[in-house]
């Protein structure tokens, strides 16, 4: 049976960009990545101890952002990341639900195919959970992370405590 799957979101989870703009956190480097239609770079702050950690978990990695293939180039290489699979969310990013689901959310279960998958971001809401309740046939763990202090230990236990339940 292959493991099931681990989607990571990079803004919040791997880039706190709710951290105070003058605190790098601790152990973070910082990265600047141009933005063709803007006049200054993105700021991204990421942990490169973030990599090897997600790698020691028992879990198939795979991106659910919004960088899409560009986490290849930018994200993966400061985290010391293989290239990953990425879920292609096509033009319709951000589009909002009247049921309040997250846009990503559907477009991750039908990625998962029925597979048990862990989802970690930072705008998941109820709904979300409701919704891949109802509408997923495996287990799924929906974490929130804090996008003013992204992923921690208490993170990585949770993450691994559900993939040895599974």
């Amino acid at each position: 049976m292959p493991r099931p799957l681990l989607f990571l979101d990079v803004d919040g989870p791997l880039n706190p960009w709710a951290a105070q703009p003058e605190r790098r956190p601790e152990g973070y480097t910082t990265i600047r990545v141009p933005q063709p239609d803007r006049r200054r770079p993105l700021r991204v702050w990421l942990n490169p101890t973030h990599g090897p950690s997600l790698q020691a978990l028992d879990y198939e990695l795979c991106w659910a952002t919004t960088w899409m293939a560009a986490a290849n180039q930018w994200i993966a290489p400061v985290l010391g990341l293989p290239e990953l699979p990425y879920v292609d969310f096509g033009t319709d990013l951000f589009a909002e639900r009247p049921d309040g689901v997250h846009w990503k959310t559907p477009a991750l279960m039908e990625y998962a195919r029925g597979r048990p998958f862990a989802w970690i971001d930072d705008e998941q809401t109820a709904p979300d959970s409701e919704y891949a309740t109802t509408h997923h046939p495996a287990p799924a763990l929906l974490h929130h992370v804090n996008p003013r202090i992204g992923l921690r230990d208490p993170d990585f236990a949770v993450l691994k405590e559900f993939a040895a339940g599974l």
